[in-house]
């Protein structure tokens, strides 16, 4: 019913359980998140989900268009539908908060604030678009409505996935802007917001699915941008690693340190 409609990042199938069991050929248990399996030298996947790109894209970028990209540039243009002149907030410098970085800068976006709690993401926020960075503390909100003329911002983009931030979000934004929640939290972390506030603010607070994003249309014109060198896609790319160093990989980004390794296979 919802692809019917145009919908498809609503689709029915996502409801099922995202992680479900599998094993080797040799015995050895596995977890298959999302119905396909990961961090392997082949993956037998759906025709569905399966999308031709040009040849010739660098393939380091082009990895990242199916989830980060496509989630963070789709919040930017699908969802909040950001306009030239506007201001913007981004909390979580992940791999998806800096694709909406990037994609608010295209946007026309004139002020771009990078809001994380790692001083070591600053020279990326900068890099992939944003025109300040601030580390989140107690003194978020002032920080950030003294550069919105004492407003706040005109939406701000929540890639964390937690009450907390979204609740932090919600200060950044000026009484009739917007909230996007493009994290993806926990189901028992409660977000707990006052009835008087959301009427006086007029705020509008909302998700965005995978970017509100249909993939068979929207991954082509992505991947046309980055042949076409109006997408760049380099900063993103920490650096490339063989499988074997995926492990570390993983906990450089629990650190904070960097934004998105490759594996790359001989």
């Amino acid at each position: 019913w919802w692809c019917r409609r145009g919908e498809p990042w609503l689709c029915a199938d996502t409801t099922a359980p995202t992680v479900s069991r599998g094993e080797t050929d040799d015995g050895v248990p596995l977890h298959l998140t999302l119905g396909l399996g990961a961090l392997a030298e082949a993956v037998v996947v759906p025709e569905r989900a399966v999308i031709p790109i040009p040849a010739g894209l660098p393939p380091e970028q082009a990895a990242l268009l199916g989830c980060a990209v496509l989630t963070g540039v789709g919040a930017v243009r699908n969802t909040a539908r950001v306009t030239p002149g506007e201001s913007v907030a981004v909390v979580g410098l992940g791999g998806v908060g800096l694709a909406v970085l990037s994609a608010a800068r295209r946007a026309g976006a004139t002020t771009i604030l990078a809001i994380d709690v790692a001083e070591a993401k600053r020279d990326l926020a900068l890099a992939a678009g944003a025109t300040d960075f601030l580390l989140s503390d107690d003194r978020l909100s002032k920080e950030v409505r003294a550069r919105t003329e004492s407003r706040g911002v005109d939406h701000a983009f929540e890639c964390v996935g937690r009450a907390a931030t979204i609740r932090a979000a919600w200060r950044l934004t000026r009484r009739g802007g917007a909230v996007t929640v493009v994290g993806m939290g926990a189901k028992d972390d409660m977000v707990s917001l006052g009835a008087l506030d959301i009427f006086h603010s007029a705020r509008t607070l909302r998700s965005s699915v995978y970017g509100s994003s249909d993939p068979d249309r929207e991954v082509p014109v992505l991947a046309a941008e980055l042949a076409d060198r109006a997408l760049d896609l380099g900063v993103l790319v920490s650096g490339t690693i063989p499988l074997d160093e995926a492990p570390a990989a993983f906990d450089r980004l629990a650190r904070g340190e960097g934004a998105r390794w490759v594996v790359t296979l001989d």
